[in-house]
């Protein structure tokens, strides 16, 4: 594989727990690792033998033959190639989804989870409003 060719890519099914930052009570980026606040830029070191074991453990299919593989990885994203068809692939972390409600039409909206406070447009009524995690 060249440099310019991208490996496909899959996301992970297992999340990284939601965990608040100690010194300001904002969600941190979903991860494990040395994790940055968005909001007061603390660094915190975020440990979960939880998560990592069931890293290590998910069953992901190969993007390229199907076959269910075991990750054997207790990061994300992982880089692996699948022993099969020898293909090279990355399992990138879950990107935790959020339903919120329109305040002006009450209808549901879909969005990634992530830190700091965000501007929503409905695209249903045009409301505008923020919502912030």
């Amino acid at each position: 594989m060249s440099d310019e060719e991208e490996a496909p890519g899959i996301e992970s099914r297992i999340p990284a727990p939601d965990l608040s930052c100690p010194k300001c009570n904002n969600l941190l980026p979903n991860g494990l690792g040395v994790i940055t606040c968005v909001m007061c830029k603390s660094q915190v070191k975020v440990e979960h033998e939880g998560t990592r074991r069931k890293w290590r453990e998910e069953k992901i299919s190969c993007p390229e033959c199907s076959k269910v593989l075991v990750c054997g990885v207790g990061k994300r994203p992982a880089n692996l190639q699948c022993a099969s068809c020898q293909v090279h692939f990355v399992l990138n972390p879950n990107r935790p989804k959020i339903e919120v409600s329109c305040p002006g039409c009450n209808r549901k909206l879909r969005m990634n989870k992530r830190p700091g406070e965000r501007e929503i447009s409905c695209p249903a009524c045009e409301t505008e409003f923020k919502v912030s995690f």
